[in-house]
């Protein structure tokens, strides 16, 4: 079950795919955070919605927004599909200890070994303020998404 709307976001140290470390603590009082799990790189459905988000990046990062994606994939497999789709933006790898963070967040599931489609809308506090989960096979709409992040206030 996911983490529910109101809740404190569950803190997270992991690396991006050049190997540097993503703190979700270190955007509080400065950025909200839409935090977008997927089950794995290099699959069909996962390059679609990143793919979008890579065409949509400024409607996903700014100085009030970062978007964060999160697989259990390695770091190397992050750096290698982000350097053939050209991802500007941080691929973070949730692979040892395996799905630590998509399982504090409610979205691992333990029978497949990797993440649900969750979807998190983090405030600048911390606190998880929208939020939805979709299985691997189902697809997301990011236009949920953007109207989420509609109600952000400045």
């Amino acid at each position: 079950m996911p983490i529910e709307v109101g809740a404190p976001a569950p803190d997270f140290l992991l690396k991006d795919q050049n190997n540097q470390e993503v703190r979700l603590s270190d955007f509080r009082g400065r950025k909200a955070v839409l935090l977008v799990f997927y089950p794995l790189a290099f699959s069909r459905r996962c390059h679609g919605e990143l793919t979008e988000i890579q065409e949509k990046l400024p409607e996903y990062t700014s100085d009030r927004l970062q978007v964060l994606t999160v697989s259990v994939d390695s770091v190397y497999s992050h750096k290698v599909w982000a350097e053939q789709e050209g991802f500007d933006f941080p691929l973070l790898a949730d692979f040892w200890p395996h799905g630590g963070v998509a399982s504090a967040y409610g979205v691992f599931d333990p029978e497949r070994g990797y993440a649900n489609r969750g979807t998190f809308l983090i405030d600048r506090e911390g606190t998880v303020i929208w939020s939805e989960m979709n299985g691997p096979g189902e697809a997301r709409d990011q236009k949920a998404w953007r109207s989420a992040l509609s109600t952000l206030t400045a």
